[in-house]
């Protein structure tokens, strides 16, 4: 019986969704169309075998939303399980957006028009590998303040949310016409506490939310006990290395009866920058869900697909043995059933090999129309502006303030001190959250990476010298005991060797808006933005070539496609076919390196470091 942890270290070593029941204190009408008798999920009366798959509509463009869709129903499919995204929709305090790809409404009412069910995660944590497991960065600039706990500075806003979420989505459970069969008490919380006080405060705030419906939990069976509120329905979570049958035997001696259901089977995994891309093997997750189809268990593909991280969307993992910041790269493909593109893999095939043995003929709804993926002739990016374009006026303190206390929600931090005299010796900080470039007088000095504990440097540095601290802020921890705790840039005191160095300027990029930009066709030094164009003939979708780049992000047509480095393991980056237009395609990558060529071409697939084959 594995942990979401233990499977991670398993996955290093080798190189959903559900539903519930009556709430306590809230029982469900006599008349509701889907209930719990004995040991089966009953919908309009009769036995329902719940077989899902997970999917984020931020991760998809709108416009492939029904594409998606399809294909879930193409395996075989009856239920969409997706997450809520509090950050995604309030990015700055009481400013909500639930428009073009945050339109949940839209989101949960086309699976509705597919023949779908819905399972609904609304957090308001939700781990997902997303910046902040979707806490906004706002909420929590405070790392006094207690995630995932009955502090009220945070009880308070995360209700708020709650009740603003089931504002847009309540109308849309089962009982009131709509698709939403269970909605989730918040997510996982067995791995991270065991305060089920909590847990009971949060399932009343769903309540007060107007989620009159059934409501379920979700956690690893090995931690079960933590975080289930028994008196709902629970779910188990595990993954390709995990045997069902032991895994639902740990299950057991929680709960014994009542439906089971794997309210998150993991596929495949996530990978971090840095690493070897996953790839899962197929035949123990066959051999796992044949178990679960044999003893009529339901279940939840985590993710049937994945998609991608756009923009500043990807979280990160904290080793807690090694003390290591992880982050996560942009592509969310996690070798799931449907890749990147939303193409249907082996495993898929596989899976719906199986299914095709259990699950009647018309169960199975005809694959979409293929897209078309475009191959794009390498062209050179001839224009450059330099990033000091968007310097606007600075933040003055006396020490580094924060990302957040800077009330920027992500982006780049440049920290500048001015030298009164001449300054020699190791320039020092707490922590650099996540990665950044010291240049002293403009000129280049050195690099201090969060991945490799590197907090300091020798420097030198005339009087009237500008000391330059450009940080680069990746996604924050999502998972762990470090929620809540990984507020960004530069944290601490800076120190030239014993003594502390006052008196920074701080200039927040969030790099929302590039319009300001003035771009030229002579050479720029240093961190800058490079803009080219390529055509495009015909509709479809491409995979720019980050290879021979340094680190940084990417815009296709004003999209932000997410961040690239050269560290691997993914080196190109998918521009969905909605995003591109027949004729010109305007491109601008940022690269905080210097760069001999600066070119771009389009292929049909990922470019993926994997285990034993670094791909040139």
């Amino acid at each position: 019986m594995t942990t979401r942890r233990e499977f991670l270290t398993a996955l290093t070593a080798a190189g959903i969704a559900s539903s519930g029941l009556v709430p306590a204190g809230a029982a469900l009408a006599a008349d509701a169309r889907f209930t719990i008798k004995g040991d089966d999920f009953l919908l309009d009366g009769q036995p329902f075998h719940i077989m899902a798959g997970e999917m984020h509509y931020p991760r998809i463009p709108r416009e492939l939303w029904r594409d998606r869709l399809k294909k879930l129903k193409a395996l075989g499919l009856n239920t969409l399980c997706t997450y809520m995204f509090w950050n995604a929709h309030e990015k700055r305090p009481g400013q909500y957006d639930f428009t073009g790809d945050l339109d949940i409404v839209a989101w949960i009412k086309m699976a509705q028009e597919e023949g779908l069910w819905v399972l609904l995660r609304p957090g308001p944590y939700v781990c997902g590998e997303w910046d902040n497991g979707g806490y906004p960065a706002w909420f929590l600039n405070d790392p006094t303040i207690k995630p995932r706990s009955l502090d009220p500075r945070y009880m308070g806003p995360s209700g708020e949310w709650l009740k603003r979420l089931g504002q847009e989505i309540a109308h849309l459970e089962i009982d009131k016409g709509g698709p939403i069969l269970m909605t989730q008490v918040e997510n996982e919380y067995g791995s991270y506490g065991n305060d089920l006080t909590y847990m009971r405060a949060v399932k009343d705030q769903v309540r007060a939310a107007g989620f009159s419906g059934a409501l379920y939990t979700v956690d690893g069976a090995a931690v079960i006990e933590n975080g289930a509120i028994p008196e709902l329905f629970n779910g188990i979570n595990f993954g390709t290395f995990d045997k069902a049958e032991k895994e639902f035997a740990r299950y057991d001696q929680f709960k014994k009866s009542g439906p089971r259901m794997c309210t998150e089977l993991w596929g495949g995994w996530f990978d971090h920058f840095g690493e070897m891309h996953s790839s899962m093997p197929i035949p123990p997750l066959i051999e796992s869900l044949k178990w679960m189809l044999d003893q009529k268990i339901s279940l939840s593909f985590y993710m049937v697909h994945g998609g991608t991280s756009f923009g500043f969307d990807a979280g990160a993992n904290f080793d807690k043995n090694t003390k290591t910041y992880q982050p996560d790269i942009s592509s969310y493909d996690y070798d799931a059933m449907l890749d990147e593109a939303g193409r249907p893999t082996p495993k898929f095939e596989a899976a719906k090999a199986l299914f095709q043995q259990y699950i009647p003929a018309d169960r199975f709804a005809p694959l979409p129309a293929p897209e078309k993926a475009l191959e794009i002739k390498r062209f050179r990016l001839t224009e450059s502006a330099s990033l000091s374009q968007l310097l606007g006026k600075p933040d003055m303190a006396s020490s580094p303030k924060t990302l957040e206390q800077l009330g920027k929600p992500h982006g780049l931090v440049l920290y500048r001190h001015k030298a009164k005299t001449a300054l020699s010796g190791t320039l020092s900080f707490g922590e650099v959250r996540d990665y950044a470039q010291v240049s002293i007088g403009g000129a280049p000095a050195g690099t201090l990476d969060r991945r490799n504990h590197e907090t300091g440097l020798a420097i030198a540095a005339k009087k009237g010298a500008a000391i330059d601290v450009l940080v680069d802020t990746m996604g924050r921890i999502n998972y762990g005991d470090q929620i809540g705790l990984d507020q960004k840039g530069l944290i601490g005191e800076a120190k030239l060797g014993d003594k502390t160095l006052t008196g920074w300027e701080h200039y927040g990029l969030t790099l929302e808006d590039l319009s300001a930009l003035k771009f030229g066709k002579t050479h720029t030094d240093g961190p800058a933005f490079y803009r080219g164009t390529f055509e495009v003939s015909e509709a479809g979708y491409t995979f720019l070539d980050m290879r021979g780049w340094g680190k940084g992000y990417v815009w296709v047509n004003g999209h932000n496609l997410g961040r690239h480095w050269s560290v691997g393991p993914q080196h190109a980056l998918f521009v969905p076919a909605p995003w591109l237009k027949v004729g010109s395609n305007e491109v601008i990558v940022l690269d905080l390196h210097e760069g001999a060529e600066r070119t771009l071409a389009g292929g049909k697939n990922q470019i993926w470091d994997r285990p034993g084959l670094v791909e040139a």
